[in-house]
């Protein structure tokens, strides 16, 4: 299980990243562009990926991470169940969804900050 708390903490973690409102949830930009968003109330968040990166995403386990069942999921946004999924699955899924969105330059300089650990 992961809490909010650990899911804003991973979240902000990425470069550049700010934290807004969006609606009734909290979301993740990064130079203005949403790669997720928080709804504390329901313990879930929503993350953007390509398609090919959903399909692969959400054939884990639908009881985990699932498209969103209307027009924003067929563009990719996913949910994920944050009581249900581990902590390493979603820190993969939250950088999928951030160099997704994240300009070319910051992707490259993050990855190879991350490799060099």
């Amino acid at each position: 299980m992961v809490t909010n708390a650990t899911f804003r903490k991973l979240a902000l973690s990425f470069p550049q990243t700010v934290e807004l409102p969006h609606f009734e949830n909290t979301s993740f930009r990064v130079r203005k562009k949403i790669f997720a968003t928080l709804s504390e109330i329901n313990n879930r968040a929503c993350l953007k990926f390509s398609e090919i990166d959903q399909s692969v995403f959400c054939s884990f386990d639908k009881a985990v991470i699932y498209p969103v069942p209307n027009k924003w999921g067929k563009q990719g946004w996913t949910f994920v169940e944050l009581r249900n999924i581990k902590k390493k699955m979603l820190i993969d899924a939250l950088t999928t969804a951030y160099t997704t969105v994240a300009p070319k330059e910051l992707t490259e300089k993050y990855i190879a900050e991350r490799d060099e650990l």
